[in-house]
């Protein structure tokens, strides 16, 4: 395929140096600042395009810019992308219909890579095996869009428009929520001398326990056990060791007797 990006951040370039890697042919780089702009088009072995400029023809223009500034940039771009096929942006909370401007040059979708691109070089590795949103209601256009991330390594998924708040979600709870019990734990285990490297093994057993089994079997620890008194010895040294963490402390713990279904049983100890 042609493939033309409009925003040359972290998500983008990471998108397009996988793209390259598999074959595609990057038609340009649009950018707003000339610096930055060059620079990705240099790394993608491709030419660098001033906002407004006519774009060239393409099979896919990826607009790789901020939630709020899609909308904007979608009509700015529309005057020259009269050799478009097809436009999408990467968001996968924004709905298709922001895309709007372009929709009567071309087919409108977006394509949202489900993984953390921390920068172009390691976001473009971690494609591989990534999932990959794809919202289109052209059907031509959702089934180049799902072949495109096959060639990229990745496993597509077919998602509704109407779904993306509820999926953006679930990946903010997936990418976050761990991290921050994971703080925590970060806090109290050093707080008992023992180094946070330590938990590691145990963390990632329980990871790869959750995808094998589904979270809730691999749940494990007095709070699924419903051992009363482990969780109130557990209290008392959280609340001596870090005070300002028994809330946070307790609130997790009453989200696992949920899911465990020992919420009556842990009533009083997490309250």
């Amino acid at each position: 395929m042609n493939v033309l990006l409009a925003g040359p951040g972290r998500a983008g370039r990471s998108l397009f140096l996988r793209a390259r890697a598999a074959g595609h042919h990057v038609a340009g780089v649009v950018g707003r600042d000339p610096a930055r702009t060059a620079e990705a088009a240099a790394a993608l072995d491709a030419p660098a395009i001033s906002w407004g400029d006519p774009l060239p023809p393409a099979d896919l223009l990826v607009i790789a810019v901020r939630d709020d500034a899609i909308g904007e940039a979608a009509a700015s771009l529309a005057g020259g992308a009269v050799e478009v096929r097809a436009a999408v942006h990467l968001s996968g909370l924004t709905p298709v219909s922001t895309l709007e401007p372009l929709a009567g040059i071309c087919a409108i979708g977006s394509l949202h890579p489900l993984q953390t691109l921390p920068d172009p070089e390691v976001g473009a590795a971690r494609l591989e095996g990534a999932w990959m949103a794809v919202t289109s209601e052209d059907d031509l256009l959702a089934d180049d869009l799902f072949r495109f991330a096959r060639s990229l390594g990745a496993r597509p998924f077919e998602l509704p428009d109407d779904a993306k708040a509820l999926y953006h979600a679930a990946a903010a709870a997936a990418a976050n929520y761990p991290l921050a019990a994971l703080a925590m734990s970060r806090r109290l285990i050093e707080a008992a001398a023992v180094p946070f490297e330590a938990a590691g093994p145990l963390v990632e057993a329980v990871v790869g326990n959750a995808f094998a089994m589904g979270p809730e079997a691999a749940l494990t620890g007095p709070i699924a056990r419903g051992d009363v008194g482990t969780v109130a010895a557990q209290r008392s040294a959280v609340e001596q060791a870090a005070p300002d963490l028994l809330e946070d402390f307790l609130a997790m713990g009453r989200a696992v007797a949920r899911v465990a279904g020992t919420t009556d049983v842990m009533a009083e100890v997490l309250r």
